[in-house]
């Protein structure tokens, strides 16, 4: 027994000899190595603090190195915040830390954070810093700090309740729940981007009137590095038009990542006036519906529909013209995704769909469902690509139809110019190889 405690306090004695023959180095030879020597932030809007970035801080020289100061050249001029090793460069003592030491093959982590003050101009300005480290043998080796700011104008629950005209140069933050336009108003959004935070949305009980204008999450940081977070859905609410809401329009705008994109909640049919019309609009990477309507008179013309959890263009009843649109199911990831088309009798149903595309992974994508058989169902499909089984004895509903299966030699994906899963980056334009001339929403790249 007592051989084994005199055997452990000999290596007890042994490890605190290695501690204290630890030997610090004031050489200037002897140098810190750093995982990079650059740290590259995203974009970030101004006043808004950006993610976290880190990188290390290692000491393979030899001999153990003792920093004198760890400090931001620009002191707090910039917004940017550092934490080295658990120390914070505290702003108001200077920026900086003292008497750090990185013993031998041992090494530190350091965080950087930035919330840059505005810039005053309309355009991204690049942010730069260095973040000196000062050794106790005089070197000073630096890390770049890098990041671009964008001035952005901000807004939370607001709401619309009088005709309003929103157009920014600037892009637009929208927070809490979001944009609000009461019945009877109209807000006309034109030239504009609009990034919301979270779960925030609009909701529209008068009317919507959007020109050359896009609606996105603001994350404009990366999930991975090759992934930025403008590629991954569910990122805001949406579009919501209530039953009170008509006459919409939507012209040239772009809503992505969204959760459900685009809802139109169900109201008495007008058969004459549109409820929503969307002209050559982008609904992209929806983690719900992309377009989905309930007895509501609904025209799509020129659109692409793409990539969602749940189908891409949904329809309950109601009137929906179809014409000259890609409906593209590829939402990656998932066994369960919805189709590219799925309508129902719900209330009644009148669908053209023309000169149009519905196509996707599985082998059908073109979903109908009836369930009462008292109610008007009746539709159209003309001069279009479909991705489902060829209904051969009904002339009078499909009319020209390139009827997709797997068995073709140019089918799905293939039709387009890039269907990058890996990276979740689509263009939905028709690749020169495809057979669809003349369908969906973009000629042939070779026309």
């Amino acid at each position: 027994m007592m051989k084994r405690i005199f055997l452990l306090l000999a290596l007890i004695l042994a490890l605190m000899a290695c501690s204290d023959n630890d030997t610090f180095t004031t050489s200037r030879s002897n140098l810190l190595t750093f995982s990079a020597d650059t740290v590259k932030m995203d974009t970030v809007f101004s006043t808004v603090g950006s993610s976290t970035y880190t990188f290390w801080v290692f000491n393979d020289s030899g001999d153990g190195i003792r920093l004198s100061s760890v400090r931001l050249k620009s002191g707090n001029q910039t917004g940017f915040r550092v934490n080295v090793d658990g120390s914070y460069l505290d702003n108001t003592l200077g920026s900086v830390v003292t008497d750090l030491e990185v013993r031998q093959g041992d090494s530190i982590r350091v965080f950087v954070e930035l919330t840059s003050p505005e810039t005053k101009r309309d355009e991204p300005l690049m942010i730069e810093d260095d973040l000196v480290f000062h050794l106790e043998s005089g070197v000073e080796q630096r890390v770049c700090l890098r990041a671009w700011a964008w001035d952005a104008l901000k807004v939370t629950n607001l709401v619309v309740s009088r005709d309003t005209t929103i157009e920014s140069a600037k892009p637009i933050i929208v927070y809490g729940r979001g944009i609000s336009v009461d019945s009877g108003a109209v807000m006309t959004l034109r030239n504009t981007t609009l990034y919301f935070h979270d779960q925030a949305g609009i909701t529209v009980g008068g009317t919507l009137k959007a020109d050359h204008v896009t609606m996105r999450g603001d994350r404009l940081d990366h999930m991975f590095d090759y992934l930025p977070y403008d590629r991954v859905s569910g990122q805001w609410g949406g579009v919501v038009f209530a039953s009170s809401s008509s006459d919409n329009e939507l012209t040239d705008t772009e809503i992505r990542n969204a959760s459900a994109a685009v809802r139109v909640d169900s109201a008495a049919l007008d058969t004459i006036g549109y409820r929503l019309r969307m002209t050559r609009c982008v609904v992209h990477n929806a983690k719900g519906h992309g377009v989905e309507a309930s007895n509501s008179h609904i025209g799509l013309y020129y659109c692409q529909l793409t990539n969602t959890l749940g189908d891409c263009l949904s329809l309950h009843g109601g009137m929906a013209e179809v014409d000259h649109c890609t409906l593209a199911q590829f939402y990656p990831f998932v066994a369960n995704r919805g189709a590219a088309l799925r309508f129902d009798d719900t209330g009644g149903l009148r669908l053209s769909f023309l000169h149009s595309i519905a196509t996707g992974y599985e082998d059908d994508v073109v979903m109908a469902h009836r369930q009462d058989t008292t109610q008007v169902f009746s539709y159209l499909f003309s001069d279009c690509l479909l991705r489902t089984p060829a209904v051969e004895d009904d002339t009078v509903s499909f009319k020209r139809i390139q009827w997709e299966t797997p068995k073709d030699s140019i089918q799905g994906k293939q039709h387009f110019v890039k269907i990058d899963e890996g990276n979740l980056d689509y263009d939905f334009h028709l690749d020169s190889v495809s057979n669809a001339r003349d369908k969906g929403c973009y000629p042939l790249l070779s026309d």
